[in-house]
């Protein structure tokens, strides 16, 4: 048996980042950077206020009190999208809007709250606006540049395009943006004893969980699931399918036929078809998983990573989360620091119990957040590979090293399965 971390690097180290594309921003969320772009202009660019008020110059003001406030005649508006065309002069001052130009002259806002009366003068009246308080210049007032500068880097190479920065390129003028593109994920299950719901059961079939919890899986962790059917064991067939997948997708996922059964004929095609490992994981469960890579020929001679996951529930999606999913972010342009699902140490509540096997036990927990802020969990239920509803019922999965288990009130690392789901 190998250690999960050596069969993570395999995997990791057999995976190369897609090529560059340019997308529109809009489809980019999540994303990967492919360039690191600067700002041209500057943001804002122009002076504007941060508030609803008056805009006014701050000499007028020196010397207003409470009981001598100064009063300045209002000559226009600057509005949002509409400049004014006049200056602010001496003893003057100009309505002005949150974001709209400060006019020439000005050189500050005083906010309508902060105005003797505090509340505006209706459109039409003339008379003057009275200021109890001295002011600064530059108050309330948003200086070009003040959030970008012209030069400054927006995203660097390599970062994931959140909804705020997308948000900064936009308001940069950009369009579009170098990223590295979401994976097309291909996903096929085999075994002649599934069925595919309605269908009823027959002798010996049981219904095929796999195929929809793993493309749920792909499009949760963002990439673009590509749904493959079900395959007969059936050698001919099972090469053509594969033959077809790598064709058409950048990355393949199999569920069933990777152990050391006289059956599993998906070991027998791969084998013949690529590079592949097949590797005994020292964790339970999930223990049998298979990486490498098949030449999809063509110009470009794209090599197409292909992840063999046991067929168990359970271990399907337990191997897809610490194993595959690494690869596939490396393939999305993911650095090392942001290749695993989040992680955080959590307090066992009631204990975590295993037996000793030399194997790293992933357990399916509950987890929660105490009154105090801290990460607490608790034992999902019976731990068999096999057992849908317990994961069904799991939030997390906690890593318990080999040994007795972990007691109560002790610590543990734990995988957030909703924190990546922005459920938790």
């Amino acid at each position: 048996m190998i250690s999960l971390d050596a069969a993570r690097r395999t995997v990791v180290q057999g995976c190369s980042p897609l090529g560059p594309v340019r997308w529109p921003l809009a489809s980019c969320d999540g994303c990967v950077t492919a360039e690191t772009v600067h700002a041209t202009d500057a943001v804002p660019p122009f002076a504007n206020s941060s508030m609803d008020g008056f805009a006014v110059r701050a000499a007028d003001l020196a010397a207003a009190t409470d009981t001598t406030p100064v009063a300045l005649a209002i000559v226009g508006a600057s509005l949002a999208g509409h400049p004014a065309a006049m200056a602010v002069g001496p003893g003057e001052c100009m309505r002005i809007m949150t974001g709209a130009v400060v006019p020439a002259g000005a050189d500050a806002v005083v906010p309508v709250e902060a105005i003797v009366g505090g509340q505006w003068p209706a459109s039409d009246d003339v008379s003057p606006v009275f200021v109890a308080a001295p002011t600064q210049a530059g108050a309330f007032v948003r200086a070009p540049g003040d959030d970008v500068s012209p030069g400054d880097v927006l995203v660097g190479s390599g970062q994931v395009l959140t909804p705020a920065r997308l948000g900064l390129l936009a308001g940069a003028g950009l369009t579009s943006v170098g990223i590295h593109p979401r994976p097309r994920v291909g996903v096929f299950t085999t075994g002649d004893e599934l069925v595919d719901p309605p269908r009823p059961l027959g002798p010996g079939q049981i219904r095929d969980t796999n195929r929809v919890m793993l493309l749920a899986l792909v499009a949760r962790y963002g990439f673009e699931p590509v749904d493959l059917g079900r395959v007969p064991d059936d050698e001919a067939a099972l090469t053509a399918a594969v033959k077809a997948a790598v064709q058409s997708c950048d990355a393949v996922v199999t569920t069933g036929g990777v152990s050391m059964g006289s059956q599993d004929l998906v070991r027998v095609v791969l084998d013949r078809m690529g590079s592949m490992s097949w590797m005994q994981v020292a964790i339970k469960p999930a223990k049998p998983f298979a990486f490498g890579v098949i030449d999809a020929g063509g110009s470009g001679k794209r090599r197409v990573p292909v992840f063999g996951l046991p067929g168990n529930p359970v271990s399907s999606l337990v191997s897809f989360v610490v194993l595959a999913l690494p690869g596939l972010r490396r393939l999305a342009g993911h650095g090392d620091d942001n290749l695993s699902a989040p992680t955080v140490q959590a307090i066992v509540d009631g204990g975590l119990h295993r037996t000793p096997d030399g194997k790293l036990h992933v357990m399916r927990v509950v987890a929660s957040v105490g009154h105090d802020g801290s990460h607490r969990v608790t034992s999902a239920g019976a731990q068999g590979s096999h057992q849908l509803g317990v994961l069904a019922a799991a939030n997390a999965l906690a890593m318990v090293p080999d040994g007795e288990g972990v007691a109560d009130g002790e610590t543990v690392d734990v995988v957030m399965l909703d924190a990546a789901w922005g459920r938790f």
